[in-house]
């Protein structure tokens, strides 16, 4: 038995050798982040679980409110408790925006992002963490694919009326980009003409406001590309308007 296993072994050793040679031109080398994008990551990580940990106390005490008697002792320990959770969330987010000052690529990068108006500290900070300063997710289409803000085709190869998006998608990121598309058609000109374009042409609310954070993304990347912080009275007009004028 044991000398089969020895074989075994020593024959999937072999086989992996080989694979390797087939295939070593397509070898890419293990990138170690930086101190401060570790650091990040942790504080980032951190963050993530205390914002839970507040969401289920917050519902904890709403619901509590419902019922006609409490106790006042578990009252009063509930919200010392959601006072604590976001004292410590306010701490982080210092510690974050720290360290994102303490790299000079990082803090370049925060300070382009938050030039967008509608794109807020938090927001920033977690598209440098998901994506490690642009590093590990280059271009917008892999982030749109990534937070799942773009659409995609079904099997007929027309695209569906509602965005479908991948169940591997990351929600937080998604979340954030809703909230910052939300904002940007509300304060920023560019973002609010272009949703009341698509309403004019009949488009779903929730397909709009998918295609703002798709939309929001590549602006993001594109100043990341340019070393261009967003400049807010530029409007990008709809390249089908000009056609017409033309014809």
């Amino acid at each position: 038995m044991g000398l089969q296993k020895g074989k075994s072994d020593k024959l999937d050793a072999r086989r992996i050798r080989e694979y390797g040679e087939r295939f070593g031109d397509r070898l890419r080398p293990t990138r170690i982040n930086s101190e401060a994008m570790t650091e990040l990551k942790e504080l980032h990580n951190l963050r993530s679980q205390l914002v839970k940990e507040r969401k289920m106390l917050s519902c904890h005490i709403e619901c509590k409110k419902q019922r006609p008697f409490n106790s006042v002792i578990a009252n009063r320990i509930a919200n010392k408790q959601l006072h604590h959770i976001n004292k410590c969330i306010e701490e982080i987010e210092t510690e974050i925006l720290d360290v994102i000052k303490l790299d000079t690529d990082i803090y370049q990068n925060y300070l382009l992002i938050t030039s967008i108006k509608g794109i807020g500290p938090v927001t920033s900070s977690e598209l440098i963490v998901k994506t490690e300063n642009f590093k590990k997710i280059d271009t917008a289409r892999k982030a749109a694919s990534f937070a799942g803000v773009c659409p995609f085709p079904n099997s007929t190869g027309k695209m569906v009326r509602k965005s479908k998006v991948s169940k591997m998608s990351d929600k937080t990121l998604r979340s954030l980009l809703h909230l910052c598309g939300k904002s940007a058609v509300l304060s920023n000109m560019e973002f609010k003409l272009y949703f009341e374009r698509k309403r004019n042409e009949g488009k779903p609310y929730y397909l709009i406001m998918n295609n703002v954070s798709n939309k929001l993304l590549r602006i993001v990347y594109s100043i990341i590309e340019s070393r261009i912080p967003y400049d807010q009275n530029h409007i990008c007009h709809d390249p089908r308007q000009a056609e017409k004028k033309v014809a």
